[in-house]
């Protein structure tokens, strides 16, 4: 059975949590791993994460109806914290760079 549109903004919650965490706490965060462990945790390991998550925030807010995707794209839900945290993380990886 394939998800609602408000079961996949709840879902994507987290990736909004992920971003605004980095965005505040930098290397600090308890969301960040290093991809090099004898190296600790990087500035690249933070952007590559907070990437990731604004890819995947992008890919379910153009989710369109097509396949088992619900059409979250025209839904009228509130999508303003996840339009706000893929600007955060776009402006975060630029200022990080």
């Amino acid at each position: 059975m394939a998800q609602t549109v408000s079961e996949c903004l709840t879902a994507a919650t987290d990736s909004v949590t992920v971003i605004n965490d980095i965005n505040s706490k930098g290397l600090s965060s308890a969301h960040l791993v290093a991809s090099d462990p004898s190296a600790g945790v990087t500035q690249a390991d933070a952007n590559a994460r907070v990437k990731a998550n604004v890819d995947h925030l992008t890919t379910i807010l153009a989710y369109d109806g097509t396949g088992d995707t619900p059409n979250v794209k025209d839904a009228s839900d509130d999508k303003s914290s996840y339009t706000t945290a893929i600007t955060t993380g776009n402006t975060y990886i630029s200022n990080n760079s």
